[in-house]
């Protein structure tokens, strides 16, 4: 069976041009269900070219209000009307007229009142907006519902003059304010028309001590802003004076409330704006507290690995007044293994969150475990590690800055020149060999019964904390030591 987007492309005339301009609706089209209390389906005509009759529509999107309950209990999305089957639908799409003067119809028990709304573009009527609400909730309206139909039918004409969505208006829509956030409605000189309950709140919450209505929302924000604040290219009035779409932040020190100006526009004419207020106060606090713990946070693992740095220090210094070679040994271990596990912390201080880049831990441990080999050893590596979280990344550094002294020290300490490493990393698995050519394992080789620190060490992390295995076998003129774990 095809998909809504193949039948779209089979059955209409749509351009990519089109298409594009219904996206925009689609991303702002919530605040038109929510100014109409209404459910919304937007119908696009099936005809094979623009110079074709139509066959019918196909319902593309449909959404529901937030200030009402809806009509519809079922999505409708890819339902087909033939043509003649809706003739209001087929009526707005062929004059490119609004359709409000509609009886209500009985639909379950509900009363449904229907209005068509021509979406127009680039000169050509591309899709049809059907609007329906419940016809009992209209009888008598409040004054905010008065104001938002108002508001409602202004954007509807726009919507159908083709002025709507408004034209490089890109302001974040997913986060952007909503009409139960808080509305303001301005006339063309900016002054407050309407404010609803909530849009009142907020800018009392800034600081205005009185009504909202009938004052220049410009000077009420000029009024109450920071008496030291950053100098700006505009004034407040500017910003919020509702000729162009404008997304702001204004702050002070009552709080911050997010500001959408969106203008009204009928025909070439400028005849008001609104304004969609959110007091977002408590969110930003919580962004901060945010960027303030991963600062911290980041500011801790760049300690520990200064920690860790003295700590090799001072082992190194303890090493050169040393004159027992095992203990001299010991102790050089005990500096590389210190140095594996600063260089995971050093990576995560400068990262933003608590991940790390593997194959960047990976190169610096084999920069520094060549760097102390007295042969020249070519080295190479297949595949990549990818991102891993702090607890994974810790012990795996432990694990492979081990494998590889090990077959530098034990393996190509007098034969053999070559060092391979190949990372196979599966959705949640990865395996990791590390390969050489020098002069191998013992023929008796027991891990279990091998008294070599590195190698438990490398046995006890890969079971405790990477909850993998370890396995180390000659194979023909090789040493293969492969590590699995859970990726």
């Amino acid at each position: 069976m095809p998909t809504l987007e193949e039948r779209i492309a089979d059955q209409s005339a749509l351009t990519a041009a089109d298409r594009a301009r219904l996206v925009e609706l689609l991303a702002e089209w919530q605040l038109l269900s929510d100014l109409s209390f209404a459910d919304l389906i937007l119908w696009i005509p099936k005809r094979a070219d623009y110079q074709s009759w139509p066959d019918g529509h196909i319902a593309l999107a449909h959404i529901r209000p937030t200030t009402a309950a809806t009509v519809f209990a079922n999505d409708v999305i890819g339902d087909e009307l033939a043509w003649g089957a809706n003739p209001r639908i087929d009526q707005a799409l062929s004059t490119g007229d609004i359709d409000r003067d509609t009886d209500p119809e009985l639909v379950g028990d509900i009363w449904i009142k229907e209005e068509l709304v021509p979406v127009s573009f680039d000169g050509r009527v591309i899709a049809v907006i059907s609007r329906h609400r419940n016809a009992e909730l209209m009888r008598s309206p409040s004054r905010l519902e008065l104001n938002y139909r108002e508001i409602a039918h202004k954007i509807y004409l726009m919507v159908a003059e083709g002025n709507f969505p408004i034209q490089n208006s890109i302001y974040r829509a997913e986060s952007a304010p909503r009409v139960g956030d808080g509305l303001i409605r301005l006339d063309k000189t900016g002054q407050v028309i309407y404010a609803s309950p909530n849009a009142r709140s907020a800018i009392n919450r800034a600081g205005w001590p009185g009504e909202v209505e009938n004052h220049n929302l410009g000077d009420i924000i000029e009024s109450v802003k920071p008496k030291i604040s950053t100098p700006t290219d505009e004034s407040w009035r500017v910003v919020v004076s509702g000729k162009t779409t404008r997304r702001e932040e204004f702050e002070n020190e009552s709080g911050i409330f997010d500001l959408l100006v969106m203008p009204l526009i009928d025909g070439s004419d400028h005849i008001g704006a609104i304004v969609l207020v959110h007091n977002v106060t408590e969110l930003r606090r919580r962004d901060r507290a945010l960027i303030t713990k991963d600062a911290t946070i980041r500011e801790i693992h760049h300690r520990v690995k200064n920690n860790l740095q003295t700590v090799s220090a001072l082992l190194r210094l303890q090493s050169r007044r040393v004159d027992d070679p095992i203990a001299k040994a010991a102790l050089g271990e005990a500096v590389r293994r210190v140095a594996s596990i600063a260089i995971v912390h050093e990576t995560l201080s400068t990262s933003s969150a608590e991940t790390v880049a593997f194959d960047e831990v990976y190169d610096r441990i084999v920069h520094n475990a060549i760097e102390l080999s007295n042969r020249p050893i070519k080295v190479s590596k297949a595949g990549t590690f990818g991102i891993y979280d702090s607890q994974t990344a810790t012990p795996l550094a432990l694990v492979i800055t081990e494998l590889i002294h090990n077959a530098l020290e034990h393996g190509l300490e007098s034969t053999g020149d070559e060092l391979r490493v190949e990372v196979d990393r599966a959705a949640n698995a990865c395996s990791v060999r590390i390969i050489d050519n020098g002069v191998g394992l013992p023929r008796d080789f027991d891990w279990d019964a091998s008294s070599n620190l590195g190698l438990q060490i490398v046995k006890t992390l890969t079971e405790n904390e990477l909850k993998g295995s370890i396995n180390l076998v000659r194979k023909g003129d090789e040493t293969v030591a492969t590590l699995t774990f859970k990726a």
